[in-house]
Order: structure tokens, then sequence, then C-alpha cells
């Protein structure tokens, strides 16, 4: 098992999709009014498809709309696996987002894979406290580094409980879109292969920190420096997995936004598989955010 590119993944199929009112005002890459949910849905459906066909083993959970939960096609944002058979629990900042957690998830992966303990951080709302996820952090697996923007809903303080309990050095930084607006997750703006690190370095507003970034991924992976025009079409979020071959999961958007040198990088490592989400991404996130990879050993009756 590749530790930065799992085989598996959890995902949400949307029947009543719609954007976040709760999320909007700090979610720059937000898109406002009215979209068709069954356009969403359509594109959800293709993409596990395509995922699938690719190889990749994808464990699909319907979301009705009755819990009003708009964001749930981005279950990777309240729930992550480590390897040994952990699985945290993320508090949440909006209040809507944090009826998406769901137990049958959860009893999924201790049924098909070896959970050893579920670590829970979500009571920690009460106190204002939030860490959303593989959305706030961007974890290296290999080299047990989280890459974290700062911003409302990746609390400085959880973040540190995290790093000390599933041992990972912590690296944050302050980051921002052209307007100001603190980048609200890590994901939009990186995402960490086996080989190669895709970043937009300059929306890392020290010059210090940028430096010290990109030389810490320097030292592992090519680094791909991405513009914020390209981030701005979700170039950062991205996820690469493991199918009959290495692939990096991004949307077409995505990977018609890079240019062709950025392209050969990843492509000496992992083939492309651009997933058709324009409507899905009104909703400020894309291909990366849909995708709670799974990071565990599956049960020996699901061994390949």
């Amino acid at each position: 098992m590749n530790p930065q590119a799992p085989s598996a993944v959890v995902m949400v199929r949307p029947h009543a999709f719609h954007s976040n009112p709760e999320t909007q005002g700090d979610n720059g890459f937000q898109t406002a009014g009215t979209v068709d949910a069954q356009q969403a849905l359509a594109e959800f459906d293709t993409a596990v498809a395509q995922l699938r066909a690719a190889g990749v083993t994808v464990h699909v959970f319907d979301d009705h709309g009755n819990r009003d939960t708009p964001d749930s096609v981005f279950p990777n944002n309240w729930f992550s696996t480590h390897a040994g058979g952990h699985v945290a629990l993320y508090p949440m900042h909006a209040e809507n987002r944090r009826r998406e957690r769901r137990s049958d998830v959860i009893e999924l992966l201790k049924t098909d894979y070896r959970v050893q303990d579920v670590i829970d951080y979500s009571g920690l709302e009460q106190d204002g406290l939030s860490l959303e996820g593989t959305g706030a952090m961007v974890l290296d697996h290999l080299h047990r580094i989280a890459y974290v923007a700062q911003s409302n809903r990746a609390d400085p303080v959880l973040l540190e409980r995290f790093c000390t309990h599933f041992n990972y050095e912590p690296m944050a930084f302050a980051a921002a879109d052209p307007d100001g607006l603190p980048v609200y997750h890590t994901n939009v703006m990186m995402g960490i292969g086996t080989d190669y690190a895709l970043i937009c370095l300059d929306m890392i507003q020290d010059p210090t920190r940028r430096a010290e970034v990109a030389a810490r991924l320097g030292e592992t992976r090519e680094v791909i420096n991405l513009t914020v025009d390209q981030v701005a079409h979700f170039a950062g979020n991205a996820l690469e997995l493991t199918g009959t071959s290495r692939l990096l999961a991004l949307s077409a958007r995505a990977w018609d936004a890079l240019r062709s040198d950025q392209k050969a990088v990843i492509e000496r490592s992992a083939t492309a598989l651009p997933l058709s989400i324009p409507t899905l991404e009104t909703a400020g996130g894309s291909v990366r955010c849909m995708l709670a990879g799974i990071h565990l050993t599956p049960r020996e009756r699901f061994a390949a």
C-alpha cells in the first residue's frame, strides 16, 4: 500500500445539492445562486464510474437531503483515516456541516477495514474550535508533516493536539487570495503526491515562511508552483490515488488550467484522471474535497 496514495475512498452522493449559505462568507471559491441538483448528481455518478473504471475502490453513501447538509459531498472535512488502524473525527466550523457526520460511514470502515481506534475531536465544537480534516490539513503521509493554511477552520491548539496524537510535524502558514481573504482550506491551494507537490507559493504571505515551505517540500519532491489563477480553477485541489496504476484525481477544469510543463512533471509519476464536475465546484470545493481517502488495511475477505 502506498501511504500517500490510497486505493479506496468514501464519497457521498448529494441528492439535494445546493450552495451552503453558512459558508459563503469565508469560502472565496464558492459561487452564490441556484444550481441544477440533478446535474450535480449526474456529475457525481460519472465521477464515481470513472474512478471505479480506473481501479479505485469507491464506497458511496447517499445523502437524500433530509438533514439539510448542502456540503455533504465533501466528506474529507469531517473524518480522516490513518495507517495503523486510526480514524479521526473533526469539529466543523459551520453548524450545518456538523450534521454531515454519520455513523454508517464509520461502521463501514470498521466492518471492511482494520480499525483500532476512533479519535473524536468533534466535541470541541462546543468550545468554538474547528479543524476541518484533510481540507484544513494537507498531510505528507510519507514524511509525517501536516501543512496548514491558518484560518478559522484550523485552530492552532487543536492542530498541535492532532499532530501529537498522530505523529505529524505541524507546518502552518498564513495564506490569502488576491483580495486578502484567508485561504479557507489548505487543500484548495496545495496537494501532495508521492513524487511531486502542487502548491501556490505566492499565496503564502510571509516571504520567509514561503521559502521555508518551498524548501521543505523540495527536500523530498518536485515542487509544481501554481499560479493564483490556476488555484482559482482548483488546480491545487487534487488527490493522488492508487488504482490499476498511480493516478492523480482532479477536475477537468483544473487539469486544463495546468501548463504542459507542469503536466509533464505529474505524468512522470502518475496518470491524470480529470473529472468533469463544474456544477459541484460551485460549492467552493473540487475533486479532492469529494474524496475521503482510506489509509486502512482491508480485512482479509476484502483484500485483493
